[in-house]
């Protein structure tokens, strides 16, 4: 079985890295980006099961980043979770509205990110 490929998108590093070492430890192949274009441009050439993507970053947001994604037909079917602090219920209503698939609150723990990912926990 081919591992699940998952990329992680935040400006802050910190942020990436747990995901990518728990994911990592989970037989998952792991990519990060730091910001929103630098998401799409990585999406435009390599294809992925999975991204992880803040919502709040400097530049192109998220949730910018989503909708854009939902457009794009070589990006049909692929998983999106917001990975956010913002955990507010008008806000998770919004995120969600927004075309992501599922809603990660920061900070993680292993078994909800595995469990958002439907991967073994």
């Amino acid at each position: 079985m081919k591992p699940m490929k998952v990329l992680v998108v935040d400006d802050q590093k910190v942020n990436r890295t747990l995901p990518r070492v728990l994911l990592q430890q989970a037989g998952c192949e792991v990519f990060e980006a730091d910001c929103g274009e630098a998401a799409l441009a990585f999406l435009k050439g390599q294809r992925v099961d999975a991204v992880l993507l803040d919502i709040s970053m400097p530049g192109i947001s998220g949730t910018d980043v989503c909708r854009l994604l939902r457009q794009d037909a070589a990006c049909a079917g692929l998983f999106v979770v917001a990975y956010t602090a913002h955990a507010l219920v008008s806000e998770r209503h919004d995120i969600l509205a927004a075309g992501f698939d599922e809603l990660l609150i920061k900070p993680i723990n292993r078994q909800r990110l595995l469990s958002v990912l439907k991967l073994p926990v």
